[in-house]
């Protein structure tokens, strides 16, 4: 995937990679509407499950994906972004001590955000980018058999 130079900003909270191309890439990853997220999003669609809010900013942490009369939050992680305890995938070689630290903050802020919303009652899943891959459809429906329970 080619960036222009035109588009292309390097973001300088980051050290400078030592491949330009590399700092472009990452630069390109979206926080919002992920291929997981829609990947998932199209599943509880097809399902029947509407009525959701995404990016919900009423409540702490932003969830991916909230079932606001439900009370459920749902957080779609990619396995790079949130190490993902599955993959279990190794640390960039580069920076090392950079993205260690990065990688610390991203998982202590998912932790705060997850206990933020439970001690406010709210139902929280969090599912990674490879469990969506690998079955979608059982996740959406663990979802939808968590909406049946809940009574409004």
């Amino acid at each position: 995937m080619v960036i222009s130079e035109k588009s292309y900003i390097r973001d300088s909270r980051s050290p400078k990679p030592k491949s330009e191309n590399v700092s472009r890439i990452m630069s390109a990853n979206k926080s919002k509407n992920t291929k997981p997220e829609i990947l998932f999003r199209k599943t509880l669609w097809k399902i029947g499950k509407r009525g959701y809010r995404l990016n919900y900013k009423k409540i702490s942490g932003r969830p991916d994906i909230v079932f606001v009369s439900k009370k459920i939050a749902i957080f779609i992680h990619g396995c790079f972004w949130h190490r993902c305890p599955i993959c279990n995938l190794p640390l960039p070689i580069n920076n090392r001590k950079f993205w260690q630290n990065k990688f610390e903050k991203n998982q202590k802020r998912d932790f705060n955000k997850v206990q933020d919303l439970k001690m406010s009652g709210w139902k929280v899943f969090s599912f990674w980018e490879c469990e969506l891959k690998k079955d979608v459809d059982k996740l959406a429906k663990k979802i939808d058999k968590e909406i049946a329970k809940i009574k409004t």
